[in-house]
This record gives structure tokens, sequence and C-alpha cells, in this order.
């Protein structure tokens, strides 16, 4: 039927009358008290006859217009000199659904089950109404039947169509105008135990999925059976009660039978990617799903519902036999544990506890694996007695352990509260205004309760129904420890539990993350404090309070930050100290020796120190602290890189435009597997200082380089007009002659050696700087870069047992 279209238009009469109490066909009752419109009327166009209906003066609206002389007319039959406006506006709105603003209003939720559950949670609701009201009503009885038929001519897709029957109420004028009327509160209004508590929004999901809609529905009326239909197929826009067609039936039974068909492709992009329908929602799938959809609902009703059935029937137009599945009472087990945890309530500004709670209730189903045949476990933030938001993935993280049993059974777990059902959304596949942390740092933040809140309660309580016997948590923070620097204090100080399905990186960053929550937090406090110490006077009592205040808000976050950020930075060095010695053993994995290919031993060192053929802009991220923690701290570092790039001030090139091809001519007089290359690293600060490191492969004799160091230094020196005076150099290796090391002095302790002179132009015999080098063994490396991680280890009580470091 095309939609009407309300137009307002003038009225010169602007009376205040009254409607005296009146009841108004289609379901509306009880209508008292209606002043005047307040000074304007209402004419209704629209491109048919428009059919409101009121008790007695049906005739009245059989007529293109409502105008102010058929609104003195109704309201003279009813009582009063002229029916008002927002009383005709009531009635029009109240008894007509407006699908197109519905469907824009509602989103399409993201549960691609939500229609069958919609249906049968309907189904239910009727057969609860109607045995309130005939408790001799035979059982619930629900028969889905599902037709997959192909959608093109390449048998490339297909589409469905669905039926669904019951045995309920049928379609009464009361359950009519909760049909018709968006955000009704009909069946919060009913005082029957299990009734579902909703928006009234669940049916728009039909209108997202499918385009045509049918219902034929049966009930009883003052002792007489009447047959109440309709039928939706768009463009239409809406449905009012006179869309409906009512007649008398004899020996029917009561209940509804509702068709959805013309499923919409729209859909099938958005939420099944590809999948066939007929995988979803073939009648043993249904079943399953049914059966852990509403588990929770059926098992509470199964006084209510008696020996209940629900029936699938699915037929593919490939296959020649219907598939028939039955979940009945029988079919459900016993809960297995249910617990309560009171969670308290939080100042939404400030996280303080204010002392009240809310009680949260698990409910656990555990389900031998051979008997139900589940296809997943299945954990679930709940409202109404329906699962609404999947966490499963919060306590079995691998999807093996999601979709497989546990040590040979399955598990629902349930988890309800008041709280939720207060927060479910419309379309019922999350919930609103739920903050996941409390202080959330919305200016007008106004929940009381947060995810974390939730979880930090429950997550014991679910854990100890689904964790396998053999899974020990202590194993999981130990690798924490040696993998990341966790300890067991930051663990207590952030009070973060560790989970079935955790692994040392979740335990890690959930620690960091709250450490820099803290910081964040006691930062923000410091800079208050330091606002109110400048507002103070220095001789008041107040600033000396202030101040002890900020020096001790100061010294925790110190500790806090310490806590997160070495910890993290000490496990990483440990790392790379045992990837730098199994490297100089000629351990690592990628060093096993392949025929026919050289050897890259020193390239695989030098990338541990810096990466090759980058510089300092290019890689911030280096681990030059290994040779010397200051060297960190250096302007620029060059690695193997164009030297006459590099700009002394940011602006000004440090060295002469020619200086790599100098370099070029003076590499090119080697013989030796170095060949071809610049210094492995140089290191340059404004104090006009350069370090110059040579790594050399292990075997490869260091005291055959020693010229090398000297070299380099004069080059950099002429090159660099004079910028450069002070020349640190150090050879890197594993093998020397010391009888070839004349002028050098060995190190007290250590096996290194070092040599300091002053650098001289070999023709002019002018001073150019003074050097100072080194000639180190990869073991004295390797050795002090232990010793100072373990000061740091030993001060965070952190224990990497056989581990790095």
């Amino acid at each position: 039927m095309p939609a009407r279209t309300p137009v307002v238009a003038p009225c010169p009469d602007r009376g205040g009358s009254v409607a005296p109490d009146s009841t108004v066909a289609g379901g509306i009752s009880g209508v008292q008290g209606f002043w005047g419109d307040g000074g304007g009327g209402l004419a209704i166009a629209s491109t048919e006859r428009a059919r409101l209906r009121v008790e007695g003066i049906n005739s009245l609206f059989q007529t293109d217009a409502i105008d102010c002389t058929a609104r003195k007319r109704l309201g003279h039959t009813l009582g009063c000199r002229l029916l008002p406006l927002h009383f005709l506006t009531w009635i029009y709105k109240k008894m007509t659904l407006d699908i197109r603003g519905s469907l824009k209003n509602t989103k399409l939720s993201a549960n691609r089950y939500i229609v069958f559950e919609e249906l049968i949670s309907n189904a239910i609701d009727a057969y609860l109404i109607r045995k309130a009201g005939e408790p001799s009503a035979e059982p619930l009885k629900v028969n889905l039947t599902i037709d997959f038929t192909r959608a093109d001519l390449l048998n490339e897709r297909e589409t469905m169509t669905i039926s669904c029957s019951d045995n309920g109420c049928g379609l009464g004028d009361a359950q009519l105008k909760a049909f018709l009327t968006k955000d009704t509160s009909y069946k919060d209004d009913l005082l029957i135990p299990g009734i579902g508590r909703c928006k009234g929004a669940g049916r728009i999901q039909y209108f997202h999925h499918f385009s045509e809609l049918k219902i034929e529905s049966i009930y009883s009326a003052e002792h007489t059976l009447k047959m109440r239909s309709v039928r939706f197929i768009e463009p239409q826009k809406q449905i009012d009660d006179a869309d409906f067609r009512i007649s008398e039936v004899e020996n029917a039974e009561v209940g509804t039978v509702v068709c959805l068909d013309q499923f919409k492709e729209a859909v099938r992009t958005k939420l099944f990617n590809g999948l066939e329908l007929s995988s979803l929602f073939a009648a043993s799938v249904l079943r399953q799903q049914v059966l852990i959809a509403f588990l929770q609902r059926l098992v509470g009703l199964q006084v209510e519902l008696g020996e209940f059935e629900i029936n699938f029937c699915s037929n593919h137009w490939k296959e020649a036999e219907p598939q028939r599945a039955t979940l009945s009472k029988g079919d459900l087990p016993e809960v297995t544990s249910r617990l309560s945890v009171d969670i308290p309530e939080r100042d939404p500004l400030s996280g303080v506890e204010l002392g009240s709670k809310q009680q949260f209730v698990i409910s656990h189903y555990r389900l031998n694996a051979i008997e139900y045949g589940l296809p997943r476990n299945a954990i679930s933030f709940c409202a109404k007695s329906t699962p609404v938001k999947d966490i499963t993935k919060h306590y079995l993280r691998t999807g093996a352990e999601q979709n497989n049993p546990l040590n040979g059974y399955h598990h629902i777990v349930l988890v309800e509260a008041e709280y939720l059902d207060s927060h479910v959304n419309e379309a019922r596949d999350d919930f609103d205004n739920i903050p996941e942390s409390i202080p959330s740092g919305e200016l007008f933040a106004s929940e009381k309760l947060s995810y974390a809140d939730i979880h930090q309660a429950i997550d014991p309580l679910v854990g100890s129904m689904v964790n396998p016997a053999d899974w020990k948590k202590e194993v999981v923070i130990d690798k924490a420890t040696q993998q990341f620097g966790i300890s067991g204090a930051m663990l207590n100080e952030t009070s973060t539990r560790v989970i079935y399905g955790d692994t040392p990186q979740s335990v890690a960053e959930r620690v960091l993350n709250k450490y820099q929550k803290i910081v964040l937090e006691e930062t923000a406090e410091i800079f208050s404090l330091k606002e109110a110490i400048v507002n103070a006077e220095p001789n008041s009592t107040d600033f000396r309070e202030k101040i002890q205040e900020l020096s001790w808000k100061y010294t925790s976050s110190l500790k806090n930050f310490d806590m997160a950020n070495l910890s993290q930075l000490i496990v990483r060095r440990a790392a790379l100290v045992d990837i730098l010695d199994f490297a100089c053993r000629k351990q690592l994995k990628m060093q096993e020796l392949v025929q026919g290919e050289r050897r890259k031993d020193e390239e695989i060192i030098h990338s541990i120190f810096f990466p090759m053929r980058k510089d300092s802009v290019d890689a911030p991220d280096h681990d030059i602290w290994l040779l010397s923690e200051e060297y960190q701290y250096y302007e620029y570092i060059a690695s193997d890189m164009l030297l006459s790039k590099f700009k002394f001030d940011g602006e000004n090139p440090l060295f002469e435009s020619d200086i790599d091809e100098v370099l070029q001519s003076v590499l090119e007089k080697r013989t030796s597997e170095n060949d071809q290359k610049r210094p492995d690293i140089a290191v340059f600060s404004k104090e006009g200082s350069v370090i110059i490191i040579e790594f050399k492969a292990p075997g490869v004799p260091t005291d055959q380089h020693i010229g090398d160091l000297s070299e380099y230094a004069q080059l950099l020196a002429a090159k660099s007009g004079g910028r450069l005076k002070k020349f640190y150099g150090y050879l890197i290796g594993d093998t020397v002659d010391t009888l070839r090391l004349s002028g050098w002095t060995p190190f007290p302790t250590g096996a290194g050696w070092f040599k300091s002179d002053g650098l001289v132009d070999p023709t002019t015999r002018q001073r150019l700087g003074e050097t100072y080098f080194e000639i180190v063994q990869y073991s004295d490396v390797i050795d002090r870069a232990r010793k100072r991680i373990g000061i740091y280890r030993d001060k965070l009580g952190l224990d990497f047992g056989n581990g790095a470091g």
C-alpha cells in the first residue's frame, strides 16, 4: 500500500475542546483528557483513502483529507466541539510502523543469527502470554523452515526464505499495537515471569534482511477465533493497522506464522563474507546455535514451556531430502555451576569506590562433546538471559581452543546482571556506554562500572570453569619475566591477573599499559601541584606542604616509570648480548656454512651494533651502547655511509665534497677481504670528536689492521677543515698477534690493549689532533655489557634463570 504523508495545514478554529473518556478501535483504549490543538489543524493527504478507524465512526474517515470540518464532525460524535490536533496525530503515529525511518534509525545487527533469534524469542513470548491466560495450553511448539534456492543462473549463489510458526497467543489487538509501535513498553508492563523485556526494535531486523514479510495469525477474541493477516513488500514504506485483514475462522489452532522472503544482497555482502547461507542456517547448524543462544532462558522456563519442541527443517535445491533437527526439553543440560560476584561501583571521574555494588551472576554449562556436538565454546555477556557480546576470545585465545572441546567438553558460560540488561543496545549485539576503564578521561563520564572492573571480578571465576587442569599460570609469569622483564612485584602493583590463554607478551602489554596510565595520571597531578605552588606564599605552611607533596608524587611516579621502562630495556639488552655472544662464536643458525657462499660473520656482528648502510637519522633505534653507553647519545652516527652527506650543524657539510673519492682510492690499495669497505661505524659529536669502529670477523687477526685506524683519522681530519680534533678508534675482533703490538699497552684486566698519541700530518708534520685507539676482544665487550645489565637487573628483582643475560 502506498504510504500516506501527513501535511500540516492551518485551521481557523483555535478552540480548546476536551475529548471525554473514549475507546478507539484497533487496540487504542483509555484516551482521556486531550485539550485543544494550540492553534493549528491537520490535514492528512494520501494517495489512497485514509483509513483511521475510530469506534462507531469509521465512515467519517473514508475521505482523502481530514480537515477542520471532519475534525468537528468527529469531535461532535465523541462529545466535544473539535477533535484536538495532538489526539489525531497520536492516533496516526501510534498505529503506524514506519519501516523506512526505522531502518535508518536501527542499525543492522552484527549477529548473523539475529532474525532466527528474534523469531524464536517472539514465539516464546507469545506462548508465555497465552499460557498466562490459558494454563491448560499445550506445550510450546515452534517450527522453523528454511528453503534454500539458487539466486542466479550460474548456481554461484543461493538465497533463502524463512517460515516460523508457533502456538502462541496470536496477534490480537494488544499485540498488534505493540507490533506497530517501535520502542514499545508493552512487554515490560506484562506481569508474566520469563517474558522478554525489549525495546520493540528487534523486528526491524526482519526488514534489514528481507524485502517481503507475511504474517498470518489466529487469535481468540471474545470466544471467537479470528485471523489477522498482512503482507509487506518493498518499496512499501510503512505498515499500519488498516493494512491488516481480519476475518472470523472456525476449527483453527491459535498461533502465528511469519514468512520472510526476498533476501537482500546488501546483507550478504556485509555479514556473510561469501559464505554459503546453507552452511550457516541448515537445520543441524541452527539447532546448535539456538541451544547456545537460548540455553539460559529455556532452562529457566522449563516449567512454563512444558515438554517443548523447536523443530528445524531446511530444504536445499540441490538435495532431494530435507534436513531435520529438533531441540526439546530433554536436550537441556543441567547447570554445572552458578556463581555470583558483587562488583564495586566507582566515581566516574576519580575512580574512587563509592560503596555501592552491582551483582553479576555467572552460569556455567559443561557439555559432553560427543553427546552435544557443539561447534564451539561460548562465553558471553548476556541481556535478559540471551547472549549479546561474545567474550570467548578473552579467555580462550586461539581458534583451536575456541572451536574444540577442552578435555572432552564444550563450555557455555553466561554472565548476567541487571546492569547489562539496562545497557544493551537496540540491535542487541553490544552494550551502550560501558567504558573500558574508570576514570575514562571523558569530561562528562557518568558510568560507575567499566569492562576493566567487570573482568577484574569475573576473570578468576570464569577461568576456574574453563581452564584445563594442566595449565599453570606460573609458567606464563616465568616466561614474561625472561622475555619482557615483568616481575611478580610489577604484576601486584598493577593488579594484573594472569588467566588461561594469556601469553607472555599479552601479560607484558597489560602491565606496561597500566604503568603508562599510572604515570600519565601522576604527571597530571604533579602539574596541578606545581600550579598550586606558584600561587602559594613561600613563608606559609601550605607552601611547605605542597613542596613535600610534590616531591612525594614525583618520586612515586619515577618508580612506576622506571619499573615499566627499565625492565623492558634490560630484557631487550640482555637478549642482544646473548645474540652477540652467539654471533661471535658462529653459533647463530644463519651462520651455518653453505658451500660456495662467503661467510658474512663480520656483517652480522656489525648489524647487531648498528644497521649497515644507515645513519642515526634512518635508524635511531640502534645498539652502539654495547661498546660504550655514552656513544648512544652522540649527535650523529654513520654506518658504512657516504661521509660527504653529513652536515655538521644541520646546514653546512662537515667534510670536503671529495672525501668519499679520496677514501675510495685508499680502500682500493687493499687486497684483503675488507677491500671496498668504508669505516664500519663513525660516531660524531658537535664538540669535534669522532669515534671510528672497525669490526673484524672471528678468526681475522686485528693486529693486521692497526694502520686502518690512523689512516681513517688522517683522512677525516684533513677533509673536515680542522673541525675534528679528537679521534677514538676501536678494532674489535677475537684474534691478535701480541708480538706485532709495538707501543700498545695492555689493560690491567681483560684481554684488550690501548694506545694514545698525537695525530700528525705525515708530510707537513703539522699536528692535526689527538688519537686514542683500543684493540678490544668480543668477549670483553660481551662481559662489560652483561655487567652493566646485571646492576639494573638486580635492582629490579628480575630473574632470567638460564635465559638471556
